[in-house]
């Protein structure tokens, strides 16, 4: 009723549909890896992002960021104090590596951000990699239409 299977020749066939499947997986999905040692060292420093550069509090130091998928950053966001700031950024926060915050003297270490709120004057400063192209928005909640936006493209 059942037939002997010789053990040795099941392990051979089922070790070589593994090692065919993996030959054929890389040939039709090739992996190209543009990353060389550790991502997280030696971030490149963005230019700082200050909130409320003019008298009313709305503009911002900087209104775009250009940056590439593996590649370590640190942002500098700096409140000056004349409004209240809720920075978020809903789909970049997303799409990065969170190696940690840095605010008040103290370091942060979380595996993502949802929001960045100054209530008064402060700075926060954001270590992190991209790992997916796309163009996003940086903005403070509710001051979004009166200027305190910043676009941020990943290539």
């Amino acid at each position: 009723m059942f037939k002997r299977v010789d053990f040795r020749s099941f392990r051979f066939a089922a070790l070589a549909a593994v090692m065919l499947g993996a030959v054929g997986a890389t040939a039709v999905c090739p992996v190209e890896s543009h990353a060389a040692g550790y991502l997280a060292t030696k971030p490149i420093e963005l230019d700082d992002l200050v909130l409320g550069t003019n008298t009313i509090g709305f503009d911002v130091s900087v209104k775009e960021y250009n940056l590439e998928t593996g590649q370590a950053y640190s942002l500098l966001i700096k409140s000056s104090g004349f409004q209240e700031y809720a920075i978020v950024a809903p789909e970049f926060f997303d799409f990065i590596w969170l190696r940690k915050i840095e605010a008040g003297g103290i370091e942060i270490k979380a595996n993502s951000i949802y929001e960045l709120e100054f209530e008064d004057e402060g700075e926060a400063e954001i270590f992190f990699v991209p790992i997916r192209p796309g163009s996003y928005e940086l903005y403070a909640r509710g001051l979004k239409e009166k200027g305190t936006s910043v676009t941020i493209n990943v290539k």
